[in-house]
């Protein structure tokens, strides 16, 4: 029978870890999990159609973001594929589309441009008015795309240590108010980089304090040297973009499939490019060389992190940032939910796979998220798709862009953004609902439209933090009173039918007590209440003093009395005088110096206390007590309650209501 139970543990403790086991397996790779049962019939066709719908959006978002990288077309267009490759294994979302981003490239060019300036690369012997004649481009370029590499794989790490330890949740630090603030910030300096590709100009690229008003004043100084076919091409592509867009929003439920505007800009931009030689005749800047195949993987350069770890974390916070939010936003439309921890994961390894083949970081981009979700994927199979359509023209037909003009690009991000400054509509509805959530939402756009995206992120952050600290520091307190017939205790001062009890005072404050708001919650407490201890034992004490006077004065009338001096000294000795003048005095100590007798404590929103709020409310209790006012707690939690234990603090804890009688006990 020993044998027996013991092969019986054996096996239960096998099953065991192959259970848990499977369970990691299933969890790291979430593909395992919805592949095997995966309804063909019924998935399949939708999530082909969203696959090269989603495609077409993301191989010309692919060739754009690589500009506001600061690098090279093809390199967008390695970083469509193998991100969006690995995400399909990893993710736990359904109907994000991981790939190139406008904010997160803009901040990587800003890396680049500040750590491989043009200044660096200048030609010694070069001749000609061109300004581009006189860099050596092929070796800034290279050196920026080191910069974007190594950028992108060291924010690859944190994020997936972050993800093993469970620390998914740091994304609920992250505001939605900041949030859509930084974006909306980013859309800023996104349309102001691209407006020198519109005018066909050439100014230097500046980033980190103010620069886009840098910017701005650099392309208004050339704006006597616009490019007149470039800005109408430019335009023109504008033009068109916004009006695909305002019809794709109106019909989208008669459409089937959105009609790809980009697409078509690209392919009849480049047409007219290359039919017309606008590179040549009208010196429009194009595309240029986009070479053909895949790169072999290659370790980046290490000795560059040192200067990058910063901006390596911004850039990791925003991705992920953006990451959970739009997947959450999926994920609760449709009715599944999505693992924060994951989602680090995943999109660290994304990045840090992926950057040993030449790509830059990469995050999931609210508008091919709506055409893939809009057009009827139902998995990430259509991420799949999208990938490979990417790797079709990568592999095959990327010289046929090669005439593309970079106006048509320009064309393309700034009409993507619309959706980005639609979110100024906030303001008003932040300003009705909750003013410290519009501070935040200004705070983090004006910082980071004057500072830099890395520096107003970071102020944004802290102001956030300080918004929370501000809003505990600073509660809300009321008195309130028992609303009759009901069980519900509410303000006396915003409800008429609440009434308190006789002699009784219930206090509420909509926050924990520590150490930065202790003394408000204790001159709070006076203040509502009424009651201030010391000043009444300061009457106290004067009332006494002045019964006191009396007494004296009046023996002193006493003694030139015509009593005989026996008289005196007999009642003198007898103490009748003595006992009269203590009689008094006992009667002053009984009167009451309150109407109120009992304070009680509502802690229903105390989820904490520390040290400094115990010896507040231990002293509180003790000041009370000398003028007769018992003071008691309610709706303390056992957490609380032990922290006040533990602090040694004697307290009265619960209450209940019988009858519209209040009664008391007590706990130390």
């Amino acid at each position: 029978e020993g044998k027996m139970c013991f092969g019986t543990v054996q096996r239960a403790t096998r099953e065991c870890s192959s259970e848990k086991a499977k369970a990691a397996a299933l969890s790291f790779m979430p593909i395992l999990s919805w592949l095997p049962s995966y309804p063909v019939k019924k998935y399949l066709f939708s999530d082909v159609v969203s696959g090269l719908s989603t495609g077409v959006v993301q191989l010309p978002q692919g060739l754009a973001y690589a500009m506001l990288a600061a690098v090279p077309p093809v390199y967008g267009l390695y970083s469509s594929f193998y991100p969006v490759l690995l995400y399909t294994f990893f993710g736990t979302s359904r109907h994000i589309s991981v790939g190139t981003f406008a904010v997160i490239s803009l901040m990587i060019g800003g890396v680049a441009v500040r750590e491989a300036p043009d200044s660096m690369f200048m030609n010694i012997n070069a001749t000609g008015s061109n300004a581009s004649d006189a860099i050596n481009v092929e070796l800034r370029d290279k050196s920026r795309v080191q910069v974007a590499v190594m950028v992108t794989t060291h924010p690859g790490q944190p994020p997936i240590v972050l993800g093993l330890l469970r620390f998914g949740f740091v994304a609920i630090y992250l505001t939605e108010p900041l949030v859509r603030g930084f974006t909306t910030a980013a859309s800023m300096h996104v349309v102001i980089s691209q407006l020198k590709y519109l005018l066909g100009v050439e100014t230097q690229r500046y980033s980190g304090f103010l620069s886009a008003i840098y910017s701005v004043k650099a392309v208004l100084s050339r704006i006597t040297s616009t490019n007149i076919a470039t800005f109408l091409l430019g335009l023109g592509c504008i033009i068109f973009l916004y009006v695909i867009k305002i019809l794709n929003e109106r019909f989208k439920k008669k459409l089937p499939i959105p009609i790809p505007g980009e697409i078509i800009v690209v392919i009849v931009s480049t047409g007219i490019s290359y039919g017309l030689s606008l590179s040549k005749e009208y010196k429009v800047h194009v595309v240029g060389n986009i070479p053909t195949g895949l790169r072999p993987p290659a370790a980046p350069n290490i000795s560059l992190l040192p200067n990058l770890v910063t901006d390596s974390f911004a850039i990791a916070i925003v991705g992920f940032s953006m990451d959970v939010l739009l997947a959450k936003i999926f994920a609760l439309k449709h009715g599944y939910s999505v693992d924060g921890n994951q989602e680090l994961i995943a999109l660290g390894l994304c990045n840090f796979i992926s950057s040993f083949f030449q790509t830059f970081a990469v995050t999931c981009s609210m508008s091919r998220s709506l055409v893939q979700e809009s057009t009827g994927g139902k998995t990430q199979i259509a991420g799949l798709l999208a990938s490979l359509l990417v790797l079709v023209v990568v592999v095959a037909v990327g010289f046929v862009f090669e005439p593309l003009p970079q106006t048509a690009l320009a064309a393309i991000i700034m009409v993507n953004l619309i959706g980005m400054f639609k979110q100024f509509r906030d303001i008003p509805s932040l300003w009705r609902t909750s003013k410290i959530e519009l501070a935040i939402w200004v705070i983090a756009f004006i910082a980071s439209v004057l500072l830099g995206l890395d520096y107003g992120l970071l102020v944004a952050v802290t102001f956030a933090i300080l918004t929370v600290i501000y809003r505990t520091q600073s509660p809300k307190t009321s008195i309130l009173g028992h609303v009759a017939n009901t069980g519900l205790y509410c303000d006396v001062d915003e409800y008429e039918e609440a009434a308190e009890y006789e002699g009784i005072k219930i206090f509420h404050s909509n926050s924990s007590i520590y150490f930065a708001n202790s003394d408000l919650y204790v001159n709070s407490l006076k203040e509502k209440t009424g009651l201030n201890p010391e000043h009444l034992q300061a009457a106290r004490k004067a009332q006494k003093k002045k019964e006191r006077r009396r007494r004296t004065a009046i023996g002193r009338l006493l003694t030139h009395d015509v009593l005989s001096q026996s008289h005196v000294a007999e009642d003198q000795k007898n103490g009748q005088f003595g006992d009269r003048h203590g009689d008094s005095e006992e009667a002053v100590f009984l009167e009451p110096f309150s109407t109120v007798h009992s304070i009680i404590l509502d802690w229903t929103s105390a989820t904490f206390i520390d040290s400094v709020g115990a010896k507040a409310i231990r002293q509180i209790i003790k000041e009370h007590a000398a003028i007769d006012v018992r003071v008691v707690i309610a709706g303390c939690n056992s957490n609380t309650m032990t922290e006040l234990l533990t602090n040694r603090t004697l307290l009265f804890c619960t209450f209940g209501i019988e009858n519209e009688k209040i009664s008391f006990g007590t706990k130390w």
